[in-house]
């Protein structure tokens, strides 16, 4: 229950900042009038009370908690249409691709860093090293123009951009994960190098077990809990963070949707994604503490 309530103070103190931030950007109504001729003073407060902005911001930031609760989040600025049917449509396109690219790093890092760790020191570990090495040094838009170009452009087996069908999470989903397998394959290898020395691995090896049943049955769970962790982190940075690869390949997410809010000043559509964001980031990190006592019982609240 202390959790719970720390992270609805959270999304308070979240939304609140964002509220506060994006209205010292600019005026809605100049950006809506922008262009058109002889405009007066009397016709931006018109444009301004049809959006809501005369109202006072107290009531207009209480409407946007409101919102929050019963996912009605008003009017986009831009168009007239309904936030809740554009993050209806957004919410799952990103939920599915940071899913897809964390799947990919975690079948990728886990194997490749429990190798790099059982050949410490050998060829494998120094090659699995280097590797991850020039992963991080890759800017994630350089790797998906540079798979756009070869996979639809050269090859042409894949959609260059769009969500249409499975072919199309390929290269979004594929560019993220090996981003991020550069950074966890050396976490996998940390975490596994100091499990390894452990006692029980030497008495479960001395009882005859199998290597591969040693590696993921006994070590693999006990180093978990850190690796749960920075799991649980990068899923939950990849909702707000792929707004780079989204625009790269057109995917219709909450990252492109916040990206065309900020631009237009649209205050409803930015406020109700931060602060869905905001509540999902939270909830992960409360199931990442859940899941430690599924992992290792021994730290499980009694």
């Amino acid at each position: 229950m202390k959790r719970v309530i720390q992270a609805i103070f959270v999304v308070i103190a979240v939304s609140l900042v964002v509220a506060v931030a994006i209205r010292l950007t600019g005026d809605p109504a100049l950006m809506i009038a922008q262009g058109a001729t002889n405009i007066t003073e009397a016709d931006l407060e018109r444009i301004r009370e049809g959006l809501g902005l005369n109202q006072p911001f107290i009531v207009q930031y209480l409407q946007s908690l409101a919102g929050l609760l019963t996912w009605q989040f008003g009017n986009s600025f831009v168009g007239g249409t309904s936030v809740t049917l554009l993050i209806n449509k957004a919410l799952p396109a990103t939920l599915a691709l940071a899913f897809a690219s964390l799947f990919v790093s975690i079948a990728i890092s886990i194997p490749l860093g429990i190798r790099a760790a059982v050949s410490r020191g050998r060829w494998s570990d120094q090659l699995i090293r280097i590797c991850s090495l020039v992963g991080l040094s890759f800017p994630n838009f350089w790797l998906a123009t540079m798979l756009v170009l070869l996979f639809s452009i050269t090859l042409k087996w894949l959609p260059p951009s769009g969500m249409n069908g499975m072919q199309s999470f390929i290269m979004p989903a594929l560019t993220m994960g090996i981003i991020l397998t550069a950074t966890n394959v050396r976490l996998v290898r940390t975490t596994m190098l100091e499990t390894l020395n452990a006692q029980y691995i030497m008495v479960a090896r001395a009882k005859g077990l199998s290597e591969r049943k040693v590696l993921y049955k006994h070590a693999l769970r006990n180093c978990a809990i850190p690796l749960i962790t920075y799991f649980g982190l990068q899923f939950g940075t990849l909702l707000g963070g792929i707004v780079v690869i989204e625009r790269v390949f057109n995917w219709p997410g909450m990252g492109t949707l916040a990206f065309d809010a900020v631009a237009a000043r649209d205050y409803p559509v930015l406020q109700a994604v931060i602060m869905i964001l905001s509540l999902m980031i939270v909830a992960i990190n409360l199931l990442v503490d859940i899941a430690y006592g599924l992992v290792d019982p021994r730290i499980r609240t009694k």
